[in-house]
């Protein structure tokens, strides 16, 4: 890296679904130094194998460190859900315990508590993190008697990603997998959206969303819960630079990454290809 002591906060995704994340990051704390890494290469890994997002991610965390991360926020829910636990657990220990790798579901279902009346939760995600039913066993581990009711949406991210989010196609498809969760239970009035796409989508999602249900979106979630974990971890905190850079990576072209990743930041991107 250019900076040798330089140790900015890693933020990483399978593609450009964190860059919602990173942008409310940089928000809620100018003052840090943050690193984003897109393996857009390899993207999307929802369909793919534990074994291999393990694979991937685990590489991606090992890149991060090595441009002097301390800390790393999976910022992609496929990732949190099939990596996270083994890289904490198993990997990071013989890396370097004293460093931290934190994910975004965990974080997310933390704040259903004071939302949900019915205790009836809707999940909405990408086929590969539907299956994995990350977020009702997290779900449960917190909070006892909820029922979790999971739609896989598997159009919304290309929506996304081909700019046609104000399109008749984004209503319809929102409209469909929508009508679809409150029909398998009618009795929901909380819905995650599990997914970093999603907050691009959040005006066509409440358009259609019923009234008395409330919708979560990862992106200022995410962000106040590494504002608290920063707060209450001074040791980590203390570990990561502050001259408020941002700088962006990306596994493939990054012509392609700047256009695409500039619809997710909101704020133009420039990114560089490394090689994982």
């Amino acid at each position: 890296m250019k900076d040798k002591h330089a140790h900015p906060i890693g933020v990483f995704d399978s593609g450009y679904g964190g860059l919602t994340i990173l942008k409310e990051f940089v928000r809620k704390l100018p003052e840090y130094d943050f690193v984003y890494l897109g393996d857009s290469a390899r993207n999307p890994y929802g369909g793919r194998s534990y074994e291999t997002v393990h694979a991937y991610t685990l590489e991606a965390v090992k890149k991060l460190f090595a441009m002097g991360s301390h800390l790393v926020i999976i910022a992609c829910n496929t990732a949190s859900a099939k990596a996270l636990r083994t890289i904490q657990q198993k990997d990071l220990p013989g890396i370097d315990p004293a460093r931290r790798v934190l994910g975004v579901i965990r974080p997310t279902v933390e704040t259903l508590g004071p939302v949900t009346k019915t205790k009836h939760v809707g999940i909405m995600g990408t086929t590969g993190t539907v299956s994995s039913e990350s977020y009702p066993i997290e779900i449960r581990k917190l909070f006892s008697g909820f029922t979790v009711t999971q739609e896989a949406c598997p159009m919304w991210v290309p929506l996304v990603e081909n700019n046609e989010i104000g399109t008749p196609g984004a209503e319809y498809f929102v409209r469909r997998h929508l009508e679809r969760l409150m029909a398998a239970d009618p009795e929901i009035d909380a819905i995650i959206l599990g997914c970093t796409h999603y907050p691009l989508l959040l005006d066509v999602i409440l358009k259609f969303t019923p009234p008395g249900v409330s919708v979560i979106p990862q992106d200022n979630i995410v962000a106040e819960s590494l504002t608290d974990y920063l707060s209450r971890h001074p040791e980590i905190s203390d570990r990561c630079t502050r001259s408020g850079t941002v700088r962006f990576f990306t596994t493939d072209s990054a012509k392609h990454f700047d256009e695409l990743g500039t619809i997710f930041f909101r704020d133009p991107v420039r990114s560089e290809k490394i090689v994982l």
